[in-house]
C-alpha cells in the first residue's frame, strides 16, 4: 500500500485527492509571491484538491553566473514565512545542504532535496532527521528502483512522511523524456510520487532567460497523463507574466492558464483514484 501522511490540513498518498505543489520557480517581489499562493489558493480549494506553496529562495544550479539566482536564504526564508502567515498554506522549498536543511526546517511544512543532490547521503540523513515530511527530486540519472536505496537511508532516521518527484530522465545532451512507468513503479515501492512536468519540458543547459529553452505548452499534457496514471501530487511552476519572469520563464506556465488545468487534472484524479493503482501481481508463469 502507498504510504500517506499529513502537511497541516493537506493529505498526501492513499487514495486522497490529488495535492498541487506549485508557486514561480524563484521568490521575486512577495506582492507577486502572494497574489500566485493567493490564486492557486482558490483554484485548488474550489477544485476540491490540496494546496502547498513552492518557490526556491536560491538557484543553486545556474548554468550561468549572470542568471538570477534568488533573494538567498535568509531574505527568503522570511520572505516564505510571510507568505505561510498571510495566505495561510503549507510551504516547501529546496535545501542545498546540512546547513542550510536545519535552518529550512524551521520555517516550511516540507523540505526538498534537489534532483542533482539526491544522491547525496549525508544531506538525506540530516533532512530526514528535522523529522519535516520530505519531498526529494529524482534524479534525471537515477531509475526508479535506485530511489528505494534512498528511501531507505532516509527512514532509518525514523522519518517516513517520503514522497519522490519525478521530472524526467536524460534523453542524450539536450533534452528529458517522461517514462510514466516509473510513476505506478514508485508507488509500487509504498511512496506517494509526484509529477513535476514543467522540468521534463526543460531543456537541460539553457539560459534560464532564452525563451527557447523549453516548451511549456506540453506541461498540460504530461499534467493530465500523470493524473490519469494516479499521481499523488502534481508540482508545477507558474507566474502571471513568464515572459518578465526573472528566472527560467521559458519552462513556467502563465498563472491565468492553471484554472483550467486544476479543474482537469482534479476530475482525472477524482475518476481514477478508485481503481487499484498498483500493478496487479505475476502469477508464476510471469504473467499479470
Amino acid at each position: 500500500m502507498v504510504r500517506e501522511f499529513s502537511i497541516r490540513d493537506v493529505k498526501i498518498g492513499g487514495k486522497n485527492p490529488l495535492v498541487l505543489i506549485a508557486g514561480p520557480d524563484v521568490l521575486e517581489d512577495i506582492e507577486t509571491s502572494i497574489l500566485i499562493a493567493r490564486t492557486l489558493k482558490k483554484l485548488t480549494s474550489d477544485a476540491g484538491i490540496g494546496f502547498i506553496f513552492k518557490a526556491s529562495y536560491d538557484k543553486g544550479n545556474r548554468g550561468e553566473s549572470a542568471s538570477y539566482r534568488g533573494p538567498m536564504m535568509e531574505k527568503g526564508l522570511e520572505t516564505l514565512d510571510s507568505i505561510r502567515t498571510q495566505v495561510d498554506v503549507p510551504i516547501t522549498t529546496d535545501a542545498h545542504n546540512e546547513e542550510e536543511v536545519r535552518r529550512v526546517a524551521q520555517v516550511v511544512d516540507v523540505v526538498q532535496i534537489p534532483a542533482y543532490l539526491s544522491m547525496q547521503t549525508s544531506l538525506s540523513i540530516v533532512a530526514g532527521e528535522t523529522g519535516k515530511p520530505l519531498n526529494v527530486k529524482k534524479g534525471q540519472f537515477l531509475s526508479p528502483k535506485q530511489l528505494a536505496g534512498i528511501g531507505r537511508k532516509i527512514e532509518a532516521t525514523g522519518n517516513t512522511s517520503l514522497m519522490f518527484t519525478e521530472r524526467g530522465t536524460f534523453l542524450g545532451y539536450g533534452d528529458l523524456a517522461a517514462d510514466f512507468r516509473s510513476l505506478p513503479r514508485i508507488r509500487e515501492m509504498g511512496y506517494p510520487v509526484v509529477l513535476d512536468p514543467t522540468h521534463i519540458i526543460r531543456y537541460p543547459g539553457t539560459s534560464s532567460s532564452d525563451p527557447a529553452g523549453g516548451e511549456p505548452e506540453y506541461a498540460p499534457h504530461l499534467s493530465r497523463a500523470g493524473a490519469a496514471a494516479g499521481i499523488d501530487a502534481l508540482f508545477i511552476e507558474t507566474h502571471p507574466e513568464p515572459r518578465t519572469a526573472a528566472c527560467d520563464g521559458c519552462s513556467m506556465m502563465r498563472l491565468s492558464y492553471m484554472t483550467d488545468l486544476i479543474n482537469q487534472v482534479a476530475a482525472i484524479d477524482k475518476m481514477v483514484k478508485g481503481w487499484d493503482l498498483l500493478p496487479r501481481a505475476r502469477d508464476e508463469h510471469g504473467f499479470v
